[in-house]
């Protein structure tokens, strides 16, 4: 981790300007305007170069300013090679500055480099780089040896205390972006299990309204084709039809009601089972103190009721059933039970389509929980436990 740590550049996100405030990119670039034409007035108002060498000195100031914002380029690129080569140009500039008297200018550039190749180079090389330009300062200045040496050590210091300002700035924004990618996964992810509910919902309801159908569409055939006189059951053939129109109603009714249900806006589970089993004759217990429950554990009671019911006048046609509402403590659970009707008690067991109570197990499984299903003395039984 240490190797890792001296030989790596800085994030780019250090070595750019993204998470950078408005306000901070202005000041860094008032400070740089400022910087550059006080050098420029210093270097060229005075008196050390006239004629040509004035013009000289001017296009090296240019060349330095275009030079260091190469510099900024390529390390942000992360090209170690051209970064030091640019470097060791501008020390070199530094160097002309100094021999041809303007002291300013040179000094500022040892300065600069020190810094920038503090902030913006690998720790090994930025720490040989900035010491050679900071040794060059200090061998060029003319100063005490004190204050050349706590200017040295300051400019050290203040090069490592901007590279761990620019690597806090790049890690948060590193760590932001990481922050809003999850947040879009998450999203995603929310809205692909949003859509397979629905289509899980959907499935269920049309399977359940379509195999309804099926059995009285498949006794209007049997009817028409072994009928002798078709006139004779038209009332019976009518009443199949008319049946096979109100499921498909309910097919519909039922779709609507699992988006309902799945957008939060049902009725309470409790009112649900109340209505659901006086329109089928059954009795209704309720134990427990009532709570709303969530939108897939009350749709799952409400799915494996419907299933349960119609699988007994499907299966147990005249059976006594009673329906019990359990809300437990951190659960709700479902008991459906039927006796002395004229099927078989095991004949529901043995059946399984894939989306009755197969299909209902399935779902309280998604959703960690249980469904049972089988005999129970001369009836047949379904429970059903799930988090609510």
């Amino acid at each position: 981790m240490l190797l890792n740590s001296w030989t790596s550049w800085p994030l780019r996100e250090s070595l750019s300007r993204e998470g950078m405030t408005g306000a901070r990119m202005w000041i860094r670039r008032a400070v740089r305007v400022v910087v550059v034409a006080a050098l420029m007035w210093t270097t060229l108002a005075g008196r050390a170069f006239t004629g040509w060498g004035l013009a000289v000195a001017g296009a090296g100031m240019v060349g330095t300013v275009l030079a260091f914002r190469a510099l900024y380029r390529i390390t942000l690129a992360r090209r170690l090679w051209p970064s030091i080569g640019l470097f060791a140009l501008l020390e070199a500039a530094a160097f002309g500055f100094d021999l041809a008297g303007a002291r300013v200018p040179a000094i500022v550039l040892w300065c600069a480099c020190a810094i920038t190749a503090m902030e913006r180079l690998p720790l090994s090389v930025a720490l040989p780089c900035s010491a050679a330009a900071l040794g060059a300062y200090a061998a060029m200045n003319n100063g005490g040896w004190v204050a050349t040496t706590a200017t040295t050590v300051g400019l050290a210091l203040a090069g490592y205390v901007i590279r761990l300002d620019a690597e806090a700035r790049g890690n948060a924004q590193r760590l932001l972006v990481q922050e809003r990618a999850a947040h879009k996964a998450e999203a995603e992810s929310a809205a692909l299990t949003e859509r397979g509910r629905i289509a899980r919902e959907i499935h269920d309801v049309l399977a359940h309204s379509l195999s309804a159908q099926l059995v009285h569409l498949e006794a209007v055939r049997l009817l028409i084709q072994h009928s002798a006189d078709l006139e004779a059951d038209r009332d019976q053939l009518l009443e199949r039809v008319t049946a096979c129109r109100g499921m498909a109603r309910e097919g519909l009714e039922g779709t609507r009601e699992a988006l309902s249900a799945l957008r939060g806006e049902m009725v309470p589970v409790e009112d649900f089972l109340s209505r659901l089993t006086a329109a089928e004759g059954a009795q209704l217990k309720v134990t427990g103190e009532a709570r709303a429950v969530s939108a897939e554990a009350g749709l799952a009671v409400r799915r494996v009721a419907q299933e349960a019911l119609t699988n007994v006048c499907k299966h147990a046609p005249g059976a006594r059933v009673s329906v019990r509402l359990e809300y437990g403590t951190g659960d709700v659970g479902l008991e459906v039970r039927d006796s002395g009707g004229r099927g078989k008690p095991g004949e529901l067991a043995k059946s399984g389509s894939g989306y009755g109570l197969p299909g209902m197990r399935e779902r309280a499984e998604l959703l960690g929980g249980t469904l049972e299903s089988g005999p129970d003395g001369d009836g047949f039984v379904v429970r059903l436990r799930v988090p609510a």
